[in-house]
């Protein structure tokens, strides 16, 4: 997929200025529905991306579903991505979650203290980030934590090489090349390998990280995955389906 839809589709009235004005923005044109291709669908209150192979069109809400599922369930300090990064009493670490992807592990960051700034590569999925952002940012139950997610969009290596953006630990969650569009693969995973492409930096993302985190850098890894950039961890977290790969700073 490229790197934007082709058009965008204003679900109602009082939604068309702001179509008018994110066709603007990205170069593009205001459209009807189409079933044939990739859209960016605005409503009154929510951005979602729809495209063809899908028939739900994708949002980001961080108020709801997964989202508020791990906010509530997900098991606080004591869970696998909170021990990973350093997470304990008296300790709160600041995180730059340089592959923001859904912002899920952003989200679950963010609710338990961490300042969170986010980077994101794609200009789809930094879009829907920021839709989600501007949403929790009215919803009472979580606008405390979408305060601690900032968000920018362009390159990881080239932010970080830049050394404008600093943070304690330096999260990295890079494309697992092994997945493919079988039913094991949750839909989700489906579209965002599509938005993304192969993963081909991983190794480079990781020694600049090395370079520029204050204590360490995690990697999210599925569990019995290579080592990224085949460089051993010194330390690793495990959990059911997951590895945390621990790296000291250089």
């Amino acid at each position: 997929m490229t790197d934007t839809p082709v058009s965008i589709v204003a679900l109602d009235d009082q939604a068309i200025s702001r179509a008018q004005a994110l066709a603007d923005r990205l170069g593009l044109e205001l459209s009807s529905m189409q079933a044939d291709t990739s859209q960016l669908w605005l409503g009154d209150h929510t951005l979602a991306l729809k495209v063809p192979e899908f028939k739900q069109a994708f949002s980001i809400n961080f108020s709801s579903g997964k989202y508020d599922h791990r906010r509530k369930f997900g098991g606080g300090r004591g869970q696998p991505l909170a021990r990973a990064v350093g997470l304990k009493q008296g300790q709160t670490p600041s995180v730059i979650d340089a592959t923001a992807g859904f912002a899920r592990d952003a989200f679950v960051l963010a609710s338990l203290g961490c300042e969170v700034t986010m980077i994101e590569q794609n200009k789809i999925m930094s879009l829907l980030i920021e839709d989600g952002l501007l949403r929790a940012a009215y919803d009472s139950a979580i606008a405390e934590i979408a305060a601690r997610m900032k968000l920018y969009q362009g390159n990881a290596i080239a932010l970080l090489a830049e050394g404008k953006l600093q943070a304690d630990v330096i999260y990295l969650d890079p494309m697992y090349p092994g997945r493919d569009k079988s039913a094991l693969v949750k839909k989700e995973m489906q579209l965002l390998h599509q938005l993304v492409g192969a993963d081909i930096d991983s190794g480079e993302l990781l020694a600049i990280a090395r370079e520029k985190a204050g204590k360490r850098v995690v990697v999210k890894r599925p569990k019995g995955a290579e080592f990224v950039g085949e460089q051993k961890p010194a330390a690793s977290v495990q959990s059911k389906n997951t590895r945390f790969d621990i790296y000291p700073t250089r």
